[in-house]
C-alpha cells in the first residue's frame, strides 16, 4: 500500500448559522482516509486558539498528525442550496512556504509517492512551494479551489488569474463545474485538456463525475443514496478516494469509479 501524504491548512466552518466546527479539504480526505484503512500521514496548521475545535476532531481520525502554528486560521460560512454551496470567507489562513516543506511538515511527507495538496484559498500553496512538495518525483494532487478562491474575507469570490506554473506540477487536478468555468470557461472535456495537466477530475455532484486522462473523458455514474445525506466534504473524499486508487495501481477510470462508489456510502452515514 502506497502512502499519501495529506497537507492543507484546517478552517473553522459555520453551516447555516450553527457553531463552528472542524472543516477544511485535508480533514475531510482524512476522514475518508481513516474510514477506508489508506495509508495517510497529514501535515496541517491552525491558530493555537483553535486547535480544539479544528485539530481536535482531526487527530481524534488516528491518522498520524503534525500541526504546525499558524497566525489566523482559515474559516468559513456557508449553507446549501440545492448541490450549490453558497459561501462566505470569514478569515485567511496562513501561506505555506518551501521551509515548511522541508522543516516541520517533512514528517508527514516522508516516504510519501502522493501528495493530495487540499488548498482553500490561493495564497494557501503558492507555485514554489508546490514545486518544493514535488522534489523528488512526489506526484501532486491539488483541489482547483485553492487556485481560483481569492484569499479575502466577505462573499466567496473566484477568477482565473492563477500562477500556471502550478499546473505543470501536478499529477491530477480536480475541479468542480464552477471552478472549471472560471479556469477555462466551461466544463467541456476539449477546454479541460488546455490546463494541460495529465489528469483532470470534474465532480458534478449528485451527477457523479468526468475523468478526462489519456486523451479520452470518461462519465462515471454516480451511485444512489437513499435518505438525507451530508454534503460537505463529499468533493475532499472523492479526492482522496481517487488518489488511494491510483496510487495503488488503478486507472483514471477504475479509481473514479471506485471513489464515486464509496463516496455515496460515506455520504449517506454521516
Amino acid at each position: 500500500m502506497s502512502r499519501i501524504a495529506l497537507i492543507g491548512n484546517l478552517s473553522l466552518d459555520r453551516v447555516a448559522g450553527g457553531p463552528p466546527r472542524a472543516g477544511g479539504g485535508v480533514f475531510w480526505a482524512a476522514r475518508a482516509a481513516a474510514r477506508v484503512g489508506a495509508d495517510a500521514a497529514v501535515a496541517t496548521r491552525c491558530a493555537p486558539r483553535d486547535r480544539d475545535v479544528a485539530l481536535a476532531p482531526l487527530e481524534a481520525l488516528g491518522l498520524p498528525v503534525v500541526c504546525g502554528d499558524a497566525r489566523s486560521t482559515t474559516a468559513f460560512s456557508f449553507h446549501y442550496e440545492g448541490d450549490r454551496r453558497v459561501m462566505t470567507v470569514d478569515a485567511v489562513g496562513d501561506a505555506w512556504s518551501p521551509e515548511d516543506v522541508d522543516g516541520w511538515a517533512a514528517e508527514a511527507l516522508a516516504g510519501a509517492e502522493w501528495a493530495l495538496v487540499a488548498g482553500l484559498l490561493r495564497t494557501d500553496f503558492p507555485a514554489e512551494t508546490v514545486a518544493a512538495l514535488a522534489r523528488g518525483g512526489r506526484r501532486l494532487a491539488l483541489d482547483g479551489q485553492g487556485l481560483v478562491r481569492l484569499a479575502r474575507t466577505g462573499p466567496l469570490s473566484t477568477d482565473a488569474s492563477v500562477d500556471r506554473s502550478t499546473l505543470a506540477e501536478l499529477a491530477v487536478l480536480t475541479l468542480n463545474e464552477e471552478e472549471a468555468e472560471t479556469l477555462v470557461g466551461g466544463a467541456e472535456p476539449e477546454r479541460l485538456h488546455t490546463l494541460g495537466v495529465r489528469e483532470v477530475v470534474l465532480t458534478l455532484g449528485s451527477r457523479g463525475a468526468v475523468v478526462v486522462a489519456d486523451g479520452e473523458a470518461t462519465h462515471i455514474a454516480p451511485q444512489p443514496v437513499d435518505g438525507a445525506v451530508e454534503p460537505t466534504g463529499a468533493g475532499d473524499a472523492f479526492s482522496l478516494l481517487y488518489v488511494e486508487g491510483r496510487a495503488n495501481g488503478a486507472t483514471p477510470v477504475g479509481a473514479g469509479a471506485r471513489a464515486a462508489r464509496i463516496v455515496a456510502e460515506l455520504i449517506a452515514q454521516p
